[in-house]
């Protein structure tokens, strides 16, 4: 076995907080949101999204519901700098929306970035400096904590003299000590305590404090304890909005961030789906419809959350996972025999106690599912899908959903171990049309070895109440006529088959309704029989006749009992 040299690292240092508050904290309001897609986002991808195609995101950002967007790093490039001028100077920056400019502190990018505001009605300026040890020693060659203390108060108060130079724009700051993460604590408040002695906030006008998760180097209790530590020992917090910034190395940034605002940060930089660098950003569709579960407003829109994702993915060309939370392509499908038939009782149970509480608020309570699909833009039909491994009420829940066709419950066996079956013996997943056809060619119409040709009812003859029924049937290929008196045009039939040596069973259940599924002009029958030998078998009947629907219907089971 190949033996590999962990000694190499070291674990993460705590923080000390023995009398942290967070852990007994409920999340009660959402935060302040700041979309980060079209900056942080963007520069992750390996296509680096077109001006037409950022506008699109930017649009779509704007109809989610964001109210603070960052949209780039104008002093970097041209194409960064033209994409805020194209913003402003085509109008599309709503008079609610602040976009934010992203800044190193940094003399020359600072002054270029206030050359792209101009004209920008609200705007967050955005200015960062690196101040972790590894940064501090690697990138800044062995810096001392002053040098990076100093590069971050210059730049703040080169950016306080600048705001004039754009005097139709409101403008409000925001400074991230980048690498917050593996930054000293004590440090990382004292460089953030510069800034504000620069900035000069007000509650009325209070800085932002981005505390950035830059690399996830640890657990996200610990992250909380960062968080709360900071929230507590900040000078002036209600000048202040804390706000975060996870990214997700160790798989966890999206529980970074929940314990963080239980820790007591205001706000939330993110992306849609997590998009970002190396594992990516936080993903604030995950977090806020997580607030949604718990009855929660958040302020965004994702009820149309496959639009959402398809804009996505054609303007990232990122594909989001088939398992990611809320957005993914299965996240609400159950393959699971047992899951299916749960959610298939939970759903026949809401739709009653719908029924039953007309107008009234319903609390959403369905197995194997933490919010209603129906909320966030995902049809039913997806819910549950049929392959080798389900069972009987996935199957009858695709024929009762997608089909119409509501399967009495003690059909559900039969029915669910045929489709199965058959997805087994192919070795896929069956769609719902699949399901449907294999249900129609196994258990609806069934006419071998039974066929019926031509059938009429006589209520005139026989006894009062009762009706006489006349058929031509072939059986084995041979026809012949066969009659029989009922109380009804199915009774009629047994006795025609009993009188000519044919009955061998028991009629043991019988139920039928008008199909759902726009066929309006059609019926559907359900027919259980019990063999002489024991065993017992449903057909079904589908046909614009009621009465014909029934008479198939025992006639398949007739059948299926051969």
């Amino acid at each position: 076995m190949k033996t590999r040299n962990i000694r190499k690292y070291q674990p993460f240092p705590e923080v000390g907080l023995t009398d942290r508050q967070w852990p007994d904290r409920t999340i009660t309001e959402a935060p302040i949101w700041c979309s980060v897609d079209l900056r942080d986002g963007n520069q992750a991808l390996p296509v680096p999204m077109s001006v037409e195609e950022k506008l699109e995101m930017f649009e779509l950002l704007v109809g989610v519901g964001f109210k603070q967007i960052e949209v780039g790093f104008p002093s970097a490039s041209e194409t960064e700098f033209n994409f805020l001028r194209r913003l402003v100077e085509d109008g599309l920056v709503p008079d609610d929306v602040q976009v934010q400019v992203l800044v190193q502190a940094r003399e020359h990018l600072i002054r270029r970035t206030f050359e792209a505001l101009e004209g920008v009605g609200n705007a967050i300026v955005h200015m960062y400096n690196s101040t972790s040890p590894l940064q501090r020693r690697i990138t800044f060659g062995d810096a001392s904590r002053e040098d990076i203390k100093k590069i971050a108060a210059e730049g703040a108060r080169l950016v306080k003299e600048l705001i004039p130079t754009v005097p139709g724009t409101n403008i409000d700051l925001e400074y991230s000590p980048e690498s917050f993460s593996d930054t000293e604590l004590d440090f990382a408040l004292d460089v953030c305590e510069s800034v504000m002695d620069a900035w000069e906030p007000t509650a009325e006008k209070p800085v932002i404090l981005n505390l950035p998760a830059t690399v996830e180097w640890t657990t996200p209790n610990i992250h909380a304890d960062q968080i709360e530590w900071f929230c507590r020992n900040v000078r002036n917090r209600d000048r202040v909005h804390i706000s975060l910034h996870t990214h997700n190395d160790r798989g966890t940034g999206i529980a970074a961030t929940e314990l963080g605002l239980l820790a007591g940060a205001d706000r939330v930089e993110g992306t849609l789906f997590g998009n970002g660098e190396r594992t990516g950003n936080l993903d604030i569709v995950v977090v806020a419809l997580n607030m949604n579960s718990h009855g929660i407003e958040t302020g965004l829109d994702f009820t149309d959350l496959p639009r959402i994702r398809e804009v996505y993915e054609r303007t990232t060309r990122m594909v989001v996972p088939e398992r990611q939370p809320y957005a993914g392509e299965l996240v609400f499908t159950a393959f699971s025999g047992s899951h299916q038939d749960a959610i298939k009782k939970g759903f026949d149970r809401r739709r009653q106690e719908l029924a039953e509480k007309e107008g009234e608020a319903v609390k959403w309570g369905v197995p194997y599912l933490t919010i209603d699909p129906e909320d966030i833009g995902r049809s039913y039909e997806a819910i549950i899908r049929i392959n080798s491994q389900s069972g009987k009420g996935g199957v009858a829940y695709i024929l009762d959903r997608e089909h119409g066709l509501d399967l009495p419950k003690t059909m559900h066996p039969q029915v669910g171990k045929q489709i199965y079956d058959l997805a087994d013996k192919l070795g896929r997943e069956l769609d719902p049309g699949e399901v449907k056809e294999a249900f129609l060619d196994y258990f609806v119409n069934v006419s071998n070895p039974l066929h019926v040709v031509d059938y009429e009812l006589d209520p005139h003859k026989g006894e009062r109440g009762s009706v006489r029924c006349r058929a031509d049937i072939l059986l084995h290929g041979d026809k012949k006529r066969i009659e029989g008196t009922g109380n009804g045009p199915i009774n009629a039939f047994v006795m025609a088959l009993e009188e000519n040596g044919h009955k061998d069973f028991v009629l043991t259940d019988y139920r039928s309704h008008a199909l759902r599924d726009g066929s309006s002009s059609d019926a559907a029958a359900y027919v259980q029989l019990k063999h002489d030998d024991g065993r017992i078998f449903w057909g079904a009947g589908v046909d614009p006749s009621i009465e014909m629907a029934g008479l198939k219907a025992l006639v398949s089971a007739w059948n299926l009992l051969r």
